[in-house]
């Protein structure tokens, strides 16, 4: 029988009754990587046989009869972000080439409790650095749907193992779009949660309190499915909130999803008419507009006096983060140190010399440029006048959103300004790549959930996307509307042709 790679939610059901063995399951999954990665090279790491092995030991189990988690054998590709123990955690960096991590981070030891198999560590921009996973210090990686265009970034690799069907599951990171950015692009379904909704321990910090980590599928079931286990307090991150989980599964249920009367949608005025949007990313929200509307929801319109103020905010506030948190990797300790050439350790003494080159030849373009702009911004006399008033932008950003959300239950609007662009385009104009986050930008900085559905695609069949957007902690009414939106349209279940 065909195996139905791109469904985790099928895949469960069908290992349950054991019309399917995990090592099935597992054998076509390297059967499917071995076909779509010469072109996509959505990996920066596969343990292919261990993948048998895990696949070989849940099978042993269930024949024994012994308990299994409920993501038993069913393969879960994650963010080359995240420490696991038994691969390389690089941030897609030099600097971390050869790492390998003590601990797992809370989400991976998540998946191993619930027997997922561990297929390998996507590709991404360096340190999440970036909007079309072109800054990984190991290669870039193609658009399922084109492979002269990017896959998104920085979570490119988890979205493109998604869209080539290798992996029915992604685990992927969020700081300022990286998640929705990359689902949009490859025609799947990607999901930020609430800051602090998911661990963070683990988590190789790029923005400490804009960061967040969530699932990528090709729809909305299984990301509900992939959220429901990773969801949840953890006392090892202290931003982590104590909040009851609510049941995902059951916010995509039948029963929940029959229609969305009473519900009230806001369609964000300033993004839909932006200069900077395309025809058909525009045409993608109104129609999206239709199916809601059609649903029983009530769509009106909202406007935020901010969103101007979005992108500048976020990068003062990303980069300063950035400069801070990437200041440890120096060469002392671990990561990657340079040998300094005998001149510049005579001149400027050998510790300070190994320093400087480890952090020159350890780091990229990208995280250089914005190290820099974050020392910068936190530079005596100048973090008042940027960083701290950053800050203060970043509360008015979040007093948008509260009096958007005092008025309706979630917001529409686009993902990004247009379908996937060609590779090479932006890589040499960093304003017109920071300019693709300006739609996704705000959740990270208010620390609200937001969702991004495919809804269509342009003439020359790139997938576009819609967001939808909920106050904090309403992942499950993101999971009810994005169901409804999915039953009543077919955008997701295209595949690409590779």
């Amino acid at each position: 029988m065909t195996i139905p790679l791109d469904s985790a939610v099928t895949l469960q059901s069908l290992l349950a009754s054991g019309e399917l063995s995990a090592v099935d399951v597992a054998r076509s999954v390297l059967e499917r990587a071995a076909a779509t990665e010469s072109t996509v090279a959505a990996f920066t790491y596969r343990p292919d046989e261990r993948l048998l092995e895990q696949a070989e030991a849940i099978d042993r189990r269930r024949r024994e009869g012994q308990p299994l988690g409920p993501l038993a054998g069913i393969p879960v590709a994650v963010k080359d972000v995240l420490c696991t123990t038994d691969m390389p955690t690089t941030c897609s960096s030099r600097m971390l080439e050869n790492f390998r991590s003590p601990y797992d981070a809370t989400v991976v030891a998540q998946l191993r409790a619930a027997d997922a198999l561990l297929v390998g560590k996507t590709n991404m921009d360096e340190f999440a650095m970036g909007a079309s996973t072109e800054n990984s210090a190991f290669g870039l990686t193609r658009n399922p749907w084109a492979s002269t265009c990017t896959p998104g970034g920085s979570s490119g690799g988890a979205a493109a193992a998604v869209a080539a069907s290798v992996v029915p599951l992604s685990v992927g990171s969020d700081t300022g779009g990286s998640i929705r950015q990359p689902a949009a692009f490859c025609g799947v379904t990607g999901l930020k949660p609430t800051y602090g909704r998911v661990s963070r321990y683990g988590l190789v910090a790029f923005a400490s309190s804009l960061d967040q980590v969530g699932p990528l599928a090709w729809d909305v079931a299984d990301n509900a499915l992939l959220l429901s286990h990773l969801a949840g307090f953890d006392p090892r991150d202290s931003t982590s909130l104590d909040a009851p989980v609510e049941d995902y599964l059951a916010a995509v249920s039948p029963a929940a999803t029959a229609d969305l009367k009473g519900l009230r949608i806001g369609l964000i005025r300033e993004h839909v008419d932006h200069q900077r949007l395309a025809a058909p990313a525009r045409q993608a929200v109104l129609d999206a507009v239709g199916v809601l509307t059609a649903a029983g929801a009530e769509v009106v319109d909202v406007h935020f006096d901010q969103t101007k103020y979005w992108v500048p905010t976020y990068y003062i506030i990303a980069p300063c983060e950035a400069s801070s948190n990437l200041s440890r990797y120096d060469g002392a300790h671990y990561g990657f140190r340079a040998q300094p050439a005998a001149e510049a350790a005579q001149q400027h003494g050998p510790l300070t010399a190994t320093y400087c080159q480890s952090r020159d030849q350890g780091f990229g373009a990208e995280v250089k440029r914005r190290i820099m702009l974050g020392t910068y911004s936190l530079s005596e006399g100048y973090a008042d006048r940027y960083y701290a008033k950053a800050l203060q932008v970043r509360r008015l950003i979040r007093d948008d959103y509260d009096a958007a959300f005092g008025k309706v239950d979630l917001l529409l609007g686009p993902v990004t300004p247009g379908p996937a662009f060609p590779l090479g385009e932006k890589v040499d104009d960093p304003l017109e790549m920071y300019l693709c986050d300006q739609f996704t930008v705000g959740a990270n900085l208010a620390g609200i959930p937001a969702i991004s559905l495919p809804a269509g695609h342009d003439e020359n069949n790139l997938p576009l996307g819609v967001q939808l957007q909920a106050p904090p902690l309403g992942e499950a009414a993101l999971l009810r509307a994005g169901t409804v939106f999915q039953n009543a349209t077919d955008h997701h279940r295209r595949r690409p042709q590779l």
